[in-house]
């Protein structure tokens, strides 16, 4: 599915409580994981469910608690890292390379309201769309975030403790998000452990702000 046949949808449905949207069981399988907001949009839209790297053949949706002004209340995931770990290693690796750059450079972001613990009463907000070209300030402050992050990992496990830690620049931080049982980070480069708890990269609240003013 393409972004232009998703968008006149999510147009259609902003500002309407979920409980006009969704069924009671719907309804009450949200409040389980953060993601299902995610997912029941992706129902709505009608994207069949799978494990590509991006949600539309021509980009990504997104979507992250705000409150009635769209002010993000949260930070918003983007991807694993364990299976790309590896990847990160490699200081010849361009975020214009990268799987987080081909992941995100045309993205959908979608907040949501979430204005009490009832998600009958949540509701999307207007949608913005962005297309990350390099030749933007937020394409160049998403590359140095990354590569600050890439030197942090790679500081990290060659002269410090051996294992990968939070690292954060403006837009872009990686942290733990993990359940148990874990899932360590094994780099075959290195041939061990880098991590006890799976990593992601996150955006951060100053990524949303900026794009959505």
């Amino acid at each position: 599915m393409r972004l232009e046949a998703a968008l006149p949808i999510i147009e259609k449905i902003i500002g309407i409580p979920f409980s006009e949207l969704y069924s009671s069981g719907e309804l009450k399988d949200i409040k389980i994981a953060k993601g299902n907001t995610g997912k029941l949009l992706e129902k709505i839209i009608g994207l069949p469910p799978g494990n590509t790297l991006k949600d539309f053949e021509d980009g990504e949706l997104k979507t992250n608690k705000c409150d009635s002004k769209g002010n993000p209340m949260e930070t918003m995931f983007i991807s694993q890292l364990s299976k790309r770990f590896d990847e990160l290693l490699d200081l010849n690796l361009s975020f214009e390379d990268s799987w987080i750059y081909n992941k995100i450079k045309r993205l959908v972001y979608v907040p949501v309201v979430k204005v009490d613990k009832n998600p009958n009463n949540w509701y999307f907000l207007g949608f913005k769309f962005i297309e990350i070209t390099h030749d933007s300030k937020l394409f160049a402050q998403l590359r140095d975030d990354f590569n600050q992050i890439k030197i942090k990992i790679i500081e990290d496990v060659e002269k410090n403790d051996k294992y990968i830690h939070t690292s954060s620049g403006k837009f872009i931080q990686i942290r733990t998000k993990d359940a148990k049982p874990y899932t360590p980070i094994k780099s075959k480069i290195l041939n061990r452990e880098v991590s006890n708890k799976n990593f992601a990269f996150y955006f951060k609240k100053d990524f949303m702000r900026a794009i959505y003013p």
